[in-house]
């Protein structure tokens, strides 16, 4: 008949929506540079190597830094944007900034390091890191 909902359990449901609604205004893609996500990322292991494709739209060569570590491969993506908006007497109207720093790591194996190619075509980062021969230790675990 009539929803008897005691007064502190009231106050939490209007703290938990105004929460939402905070997270909601934060997750909008205008705060952050790749829509309140880490950038996507496609690897393809192949035999003699792996292929990585990161999405980095908008981001200058010279913002993209790419290091392998103890089998790791990190890539770090920043992004500062200015924008100003001035009317006819010079003045400003409006001033943006946005900016935001993205890390990818993945664990690669047996990496060749002094062989990685990097190129950037059309705020898609390609990289091609070969493999160093040998066997491959890893062992398949067949399930029962």
């Amino acid at each position: 008949m009539f929803d008897l909902i005691p007064f502190r359990k009231r106050q939490e449901d209007m703290f938990g929506q105004m929460l939402k609604s905070f997270q909601d205004l934060t997750d909008d893609h205008w705060l952050t540079p790749f829509g309140g996500q880490a950038f996507r990322t496609d690897i393809r292991e192949e035999k003699d190597r792996y292929l990585v494709e990161a999405e980095l739209p908008g981001i200058a060569k010279e913002d993209i830094h790419v290091e392998v570590d103890n089998g790791y491969l990190t890539i770090r993506a920043k992004r500062d944007d200015y924008t100003e908006h001035k009317d006819d007497d010079n003045r400003v109207l409006r001033r943006e900034r946005r900016s935001g720093e993205f890390v990818r790591r993945f664990y690669v194996d047996r990496v060749d390091e002094e062989r990685i190619e990097a190129k950037l075509e059309q705020g898609v980062l390609k990289l091609e890191i070969p493999k160093r021969p040998g066997p491959d230790t890893r062992k398949r675990i067949d399930i029962h």
